[in-house]
């Protein structure tokens, strides 16, 4: 690697660069903030611009708002156990962002960072910058996965993303094919389906939640029982945890379970995973019934662990009924012909893959992942922020991003003192 240092002239020099101005570089950006650490935070577009045009328009949040407590700024509504929709997630972070008014630079690009014997070479479509320290604000979900075989499937049908789709209505008239069943495709499955769209759903291998149990939101008793605050050091699934999906239910009209079984009831097509297209044939796994029974083996076992927390603690709660289930598929389909079923768009909720291209360093894995623990790199002066279980369950979320914030706080002051003491105070 080059590591030669470019002429102090052509680069604005500065301590720490911050790339991204979501909930995790606001996080760091209050702490440097708060430690007089000069900095800047560079955004290509808005602060916090995934919560503003990548959501769609029912979206709100799964965690209960009380959850929401970025550094300096806890949630201070009326209504701590509801969930915010998105434009009261957009308000919430704009009042945060007014509330310390960090440096952030909008509209501005970073289009290369690369290691240098200065520090970092930061180059953005606004002039070139020096950094003694950079940290990595971009999240985890850049680039949303299409299969190539989404291409045989003809023009005049619509194909979406989570980041894409916003309602019903904006689609054509026909029924939809909604492929994953993570947290997005459960949901936006929901939402068509509640608009009176026939739906047809590809069913993954995501992992289902009870919302609420026993008389309390699940996530409470997960607070209470300490599952939240287990670090990745702690959990029985170490490093493998980063490979889970998350749970789908939702925080929608106060908060529900999502039973896929109980749509299939109402109308709602299921199938196999997703297999690929062949003329007018969309090929499926016939293991619809598998991932069904996975799901709700994920939901019972939550179930489980809340009931041992309640007898182990003594705590008089309510008593609920054994979970039955309300449907079974009677034979597992393996193909969909998208011309009978009349399916006019198709949404893509298969998950997404990450881009750093433009970060120049030896700190990824062969899959293309950064390497760090509580994101932290082996290249000095090199951080993650806001990926999800750097730490624990939280740390990809409003709940513990500034507990990990903190973290690298004193990671980068530490750093800091010893080659410029002045900005480490």
């Amino acid at each position: 690697m080059n590591m030669s240092t470019p002429k102090p002239s052509n680069f604005t020099r500065i301590p720490v660069a911050v790339i991204g101005g979501g909930q995790a570089g606001l996080s760091i950006s209050w702490h440097l903030k708060q430690a007089g650490i000069e900095h800047v935070v560079f955004e290509r577009r808005r602060a916090v611009h995934e919560w503003r045009e990548a959501r769609w328009d029912s979206f709100c949040l799964v965690t209960p708002n009380w959850q929401c407590r970025l550094p300096g700024f806890p949630y201070a509504g009326n209504d701590p156990h509801g969930f915010m929709l998105k434009d009261q997630i957009v308000d919430y972070l704009d009042a945060y962002i007014a509330s310390f008014q960090p440096p952030l630079l909008e509209g501005v690009d970073v289009l290369r960072v690369r290691r240098t014997s200065g520090g970092y070479e930061v180059r953005t479509s606004a002039g070139d910058y020096l950094a003694e320290q950079v940290v990595v604000c971009t999240g985890g979900y850049h680039v949303p996965v299409i299969p190539r075989t989404a291409e045989r499937l003809p023009q005049h049908i619509v194909q979406l993303t989570p980041s894409t789709y916003r309602n019903a209505e904006a689609l054509p008239p026909g029924a939809v094919l909604v492929v994953g069943t993570g947290q997005s495709g459960a949901q936006i499955a929901e939402d068509l389906h509640l608009a009176g769209r026939q739906v047809h759903l590809c069913v993954g291998s995501a992992p289902r939640s009870p919302r609420f149990y026993r008389g309390r939101d699940v996530t409470d008793w997960l607070t209470e029982n300490g599952y939240y605050s287990l670090t990745l050091d702690e959990h029985p699934q170490k490093e493998t945890v980063h490979e889970k999906t998350n749970h789908y239910f939702t925080g929608r009209g106060g908060g529900r379970e999502i039973d896929l079984r109980k749509f299939a009831t109402q109308g709602m097509q299921l199938y196999g995973r997703f297999k690929g297209v062949e003329g007018t044939q969309v090929l499926l796994e016939p293991d619809l019934a598998h991932n069904l029974d996975q799901a709700d083996a994920s939901y019972l076992a939550i179930r489980a662990k809340i009931d041992a927390y309640i007898e182990q603690e003594h705590i008089e709660a309510p008593v609920e009924p054994p979970y039955t289930p309300c449907w079974a598929p009677a034979a597992e389909r393996e193909t969909l012909d998208y011309t009978a079923a009349g399916i006019s768009a198709v949404i893509w909720s298969i998950g997404f893959g990450r881009d750093y291209r433009w970060l120049e360093a030896p700190v990824f894995d062969g899959r293309g992942n950064p390497v760090q623990r509580r994101g932290v790199t082996p290249v000095e002066g090199l951080y993650f922020l806001g990926l999800p279980w750097m730490n624990t369950w939280g740390s990809g979320r409003f709940s513990d991003v500034g507990q990990d914030a903190e973290y690298l706080l004193q990671r980068i002051r530490t750093l800091a003192s010893t080659r410029t003491p002045e900005i480490a105070a």
